[in-house]
């Protein structure tokens, strides 16, 4: 196979041939961004000279989540960990973790993070901070993927599953297995995250479009800390004595699951939750739960950085970007 051109290689990584050749021959200022799509677009072309070694720096994918303590981020956090395990050497995945509370922190980190970072991959909440600060970033052409949610007014490449779908199809289950009509309410962690917005938009939607049966009376917010979950279903279940089905678009089913075992009605109650856990499933087999629907984190891992790579002109197959399809478990597939 024959060398590949330093017009080949500045085609490959979107430059002119002058900066190939300063990059390749060593000769200097070229901003570091540059430099790094340059040297993928070269090792992809089987480039045999060896690259300067000034130039052969690993290329660092940042990935900034929150809340490590959450079971949901832990798992998607392991998820990286585990795809950076197959990587090349050359390739490092830097996971880092901010306060959810603090925008202006995430904003910062954005874009002014402490790594050369070749690239960015975020699950965080929605803010006007963060938003200012990632369109700033895709305007300086960083290869960005927003996974899990998304941040409004913002155009970089979303990973994840279509979250007004699941909180359609907990609808449409709802109405279709719950026997006994009634109220029932959405909990979700509050309105920073979009993910949430869609699922309860969805949900709701579907019951008021399609089972007219089933009457929402509210949309609760919990934050995702098992405390807050577990006072507001007690309140709601005072002040509702007919409610008839719960659908937790967030996190800290655990909480709700302990209400409900204890709880005189609690099985009566069509509980429709996210994410497979230990604790979910043990809920699933002993019906306190009816229906989880799990999200899948780990194919969401494994695309954010295929679409990252091929970004970065380190994949040779183009990368499709369907929704990640989310998996319905009930006590009789796990």
């Amino acid at each position: 196979m024959p060398k590949p051109t330093f017009l080949e290689i500045a085609r490959r990584a979107g430059v002119g041939t002058a900066t190939v050749e300063r990059v390749l021959n060593g000769r200097g200022g070229v901003r570091p961004e540059t430099v790094e799509k340059v040297v993928a677009a070269a090792r992809s072309l089987d480039y045999p000279r060896r690259l300067p070694e000034a130039h052969r720096g690993v290329i660092r994918i940042e990935v900034i989540l929150v809340r490590p303590d959450a079971t949901f981020f832990a798992r998607l956090s392991r998820a990286f960990e585990r795809i950076a395990a197959t990587l090349d050497r050359t390739i490092a995945v830097h996971r880092t973790f901010l306060d959810e509370a603090n925008p202006a922190a995430i904003a910062k980190r954005i874009l002014e993070p402490d790594l050369r970072r070749a690239a960015l991959i975020l699950a965080v909440p929605d803010h006007p901070l963060v938003s200012a600060a990632l369109r700033k970033l895709e305007g300086d052409k960083i290869p960005t993927v927003q996974i899990v949610t998304q941040i409004s007014g913002t155009k970089s490449t979303y990973v994840g599953i279509d979250n007004y779908a699941a909180g359609r199809m907990a609808g449409l289950l709802m109405a279709r297995m719950q026997r006994r009509p009634g109220k029932v309410v959405a909990l979700c962690h509050s309105q920073i995250y979009r993910v949430h917005r869609d699922r309860v938009r969805g949900f709701f939607d579907y019951l008021i479009g399609e089972a007219r049966d089933f009457e929402p009376v509210a949309a609760l917010f919990g934050f995702d800390d098992g405390d807050r979950n577990a006072e507001q279903l007690h309140e709601a279940l005072k002040r509702w004595p007919d409610l008839a089905g719960l659908y937790n678009a967030g996190g800290a089913n655990t909480a709700l699951n302990e209400v409900l075992r204890r709880h005189a009605r609690g099985r009566e109650i069509f509980f429709v939750g996210h994410e497979l856990t230990e604790r979910s499933t043990r809920a699933l087999r002993d019906g306190t739960m009816d229906l989880v629907l799990d999200q899948a984190p780990e194919a969401q891992a494994r695309r954010a950085i295929d679409l990252v790579l091929a970004a970065l002109n380190l994949h040779d197959l183009p990368v499709d970007n369907p929704p990640i399809r989310f998996i319905t478990f009930t006590a009789e597939n796990l």
